[in-house]
């Protein structure tokens, strides 16, 4: 019985005297009253009856969430704001000796922190120098809470809230500056839209002209070819009549025509264009020859077998005729020109 009684005893004793501290804490103690040492984390030996845990501090960051805090700016503008601080403790002993109560040391540090940094601003600036206000309200807290084994990591406004009035005008001009950004955006895009429109109908303009202008130079080009074709082919006609004209004349020569067959192809050919529509008509120098060969030709084709005198018998019926006949050519010939 005694020997349960000792081991009990001893439990007890091992159970009060081995502390274990996790990771991320702190502990503080005291021995007989007065400040001993911080325990980090690891396994450690406690005194009994001796020794004391003052305080457990946690070691990780924190988040200080404060609420809204009356703020009154530069042009007398009273807006409520509220805070966030993220601070980390640095020194468990400062933390635990320095201060009665660190979290409401800070809340009421950044309130007043707050009002002085808010005081020297305008509500325009307030509104739009967030992190401006941010920077200094981190530096000051971080060197106000450095006796306090506090560092201050970062500090932000969560809302910045102006009296109603000040948000309704506030909502009132930003609604107006949407609606002007709208109104020049529409402007915007109506003026590109005419300019594009513009530049389509210049380059389509720009297309018709130049299809029209192509469309009558093709049109001036196949009626010039359609006219140098047409000249070619009455050229080439003139030239065929002509070479069967020289071709006859050839084969006339060839065929040992004389002088009279010439003269007689003149007077068809004479005949042919008396017989046109020509108002004026040239008679040829040498007309009377040819009126003379046709009586001629006349005289032998009426009277073939006419009696041949004889040079001394004197004159005969075949000078009559050709007188007779050299009588009616000119008339013939005369009837002609008046014609």
């Amino acid at each position: 019985m005694p020997f349960i009684i000792f081991l009990i005893v001893i439990v007890l004793l091992v159970s009060t005297t081995i502390r274990i501290v996790p990771e991320a804490c702190a502990m503080v103690v005291e021995r007989l009253g007065r400040f001993h040492t911080v325990w980090r984390p690891g396994i450690h030996f406690l005194i009994p009856f001796a020794d004391r845990i003052a305080k457990r501090i946690n070691l990780k960051e924190q988040v200080a969430d404060f609420p809204p805090q009356p703020v009154i700016t530069k042009d007398n503008v009273t807006m409520r704001i509220d805070s966030v601080v993220f601070f980390v403790i640095t020194d468990p002993k400062l933390y635990a000796y320095g201060v009665e109560n660190p979290i409401a040391a800070i809340e009421n540090l950044t309130a007043t922190t707050l009002r002085n940094i808010i005081g020297s601003m305008d509500l325009d600036t307030t509104l739009t120098s967030r992190d401006e206000i941010n920077t200094q309200m981190r530096s000051l807290l971080d060197v106000a809470t450095d006796p306090w084994g506090i560092k201050v990591n970062r500090v932000e406004l969560k809302n910045i809230l102006p009296p109603d009035a000040i948000r309704e005008a506030m909502e009132k001009q930003m609604k107006a500056e949407r609606e002007k950004r709208e109104a020049i955006t529409l402007a915007k895009g109506n003026k590109e839209s005419a300019i594009l429109t513009a530049e389509g109908n210049k380059e389509a303009a720009i297309l018709n002209a130049q299809a029209d202008k192509q469309k009558a130079i093709l049109a001036a080009e196949a009626q010039k070819e359609k006219e140098i074709r047409e000249a070619e082919g009455r050229a080439q006609a003139i030239l065929n009549v002509q070479r069967a004209e020289a071709e006859g004349i050839r084969l006339l020569k060839e065929a040992g025509a004389d002088d009279a067959v010439l003269r007689i192809r003149s007077l068809e050919t004479f005949a042919k264009v008396s017989n046109g529509k020509a108002t004026k008509i040239i008679i040829p120098s040498d007309i009377q020859n040819m009126a003379g060969l046709l009586s001629s030709l006349k005289e032998t084709l009426v009277s073939p077998s006419a009696p041949v005198t004889d040079s001394d018998s004197g004159n005969s019926s075949t000078p009559a005729a050709e007188s007779s006949s050299t009588f009616d050519a000119p008339e013939e010939i005369n009837g002609n020109e008046e014609a």
